[in-house]
């Protein structure tokens, strides 16, 4: 009786083992992570989040920072576009510290050169501001990049329309010529101004490059506005500037 009582506990088990084990119907199989849709691709985006992302690193680097300049940039197989980049630089400077330093943010990793995140540069000594190059405040940036895009497009649609190979770029600064901070928006040979402080974006004037075998008024309105389209750190004198290339 005894061993009768043990066979019949030992067959119960190896039943309820049996049914723990039994596949599930093919409808309730989860996928394996092997077969989860791949990720969405990096896009990018405004110079404010960009910049928003930098200047809190900045801030832990030096809390009386200004910022000095914000520039667009490029990332192989991302293309920017409409007033949105995959990458973006924005120079800071110190006036406690007497320094400056670059801050890049990227939307994704391109080694050994670009890193997804924000990287920053070595700091450079800076004399402080310059009537080519002064700071502005964080208040003055109310106007995004997208923004001043749609108000640049809408006067360059002509030139954008037969040129459509041609990236546009984004400089944001502040210059002794204007009386506040600009967006530099730049197409090839077309380059125009537009305000940053009230929105909608304000445009403040257009220019396009003359052959390079003119020498006239237009040259010199054209290498200008390069003052705020390139952020290279000129050393020159012991202070720092945003220099024409």
């Amino acid at each position: 009786m005894h061993g009768n009582r043990v066979k019949i506990a030992a067959l119960v088990v190896t039943l309820v083992l049996t049914s723990c084990e039994a596949p599930k119907p093919a409808g309730d199989t989860k996928p394996d992570s092997a077969s989860k849709a791949a990720p969405a691709p990096e896009q990018p985006v405004s110079g404010k989040t960009a910049f928003w992302e930098m200047y809190k690193s900045a801030h832990s680097w030096a809390p009386d920072l200004v910022p000095l300049a914000l520039e667009s940039k490029t990332v192989p197989g991302i293309k920017n576009e409409a007033g949105k980049a995959a990458m973006w630089s924005a120079t800071f400077g110190s006036p406690r510290r007497k320094e400056a330093r670059v801050f890049t943010y990227s939307v994704v990793s391109r080694p050994p050169d670009i890193y997804k995140g924000v990287t920053v540069s070595n700091p450079l000594p800076w004399a402080g501001p310059t009537p080519a190059a002064l700071a502005f405040t964080t208040s003055d940036f109310a106007v995004d990049s997208d923004a001043a895009y749609t108000t640049a497009s809408a006067q360059a649609a002509p030139w954008a329309k037969s040129h459509p190979d041609k990236d546009v770029s984004f400089t944001l600064g502040n210059a002794s010529r204007f009386p506040s901070p600009v967006w530099y928006v730049s197409q090839a040979r077309f380059g125009m101004f537009c305000g940053a402080t009230r929105s909608p974006a304000t445009r403040f004037s257009s220019t396009r490059r003359p052959a390079p075998s003119l020498n006239n008024e237009s040259e010199g309105q054209w290498r200008s506005g390069r003052l705020l389209l390139s952020s290279t750190l000129s050393l020159g004198q012991g202070g720092m500037g945003l220099v024409s290339p």
